[in-house]
């Protein structure tokens, strides 16, 4: 998964005509190492997609543009508008993650 460090890069990777997804973590978060424990199982099923991470304390004004209000996060971009948005409640799972990308990408 590679890092988004700047709004320029956030708003180029977005643009893309295929979906993009993009986690949005902050190292603090204990619910966001959880998460990095599994991610690489649902990445491998998604293998076809990008993925991308921001942290959300280093990349400032992206979270508040894009309604995460908890994190982690799991949104998917296509043409430079975000079409589906998991939030941090329903990310404690691969099986949850999972189900969010199949319903919103197959």
């Amino acid at each position: 998964m590679e890092a988004i460090k700047s709004v320029e890069s956030f708003n180029e990777i977005i643009a893309s005509e295929q979906p993009v997804i993009i986690k949005f973590y902050a190292d603090w978060c204990p619910d966001c190492k959880r998460m990095d424990m599994f991610i690489d199982g649902v990445i491998e099923e998604f293998n076809h997609y990008d993925w991308y991470e921001v942290n959300s304390d280093e990349v400032e004004g992206l979270a508040e543009k894009y309604e995460v209000m908890g994190i982690p996060s799991m949104l998917i971009f296509k043409n430079g508008e975000k079409i589906a948005h998991q939030h941090s409640a329903y990310t404690k799972s691969p099986e949850s993650v999972s189900e969010f990308l199949h319903q919103q990408l197959d």
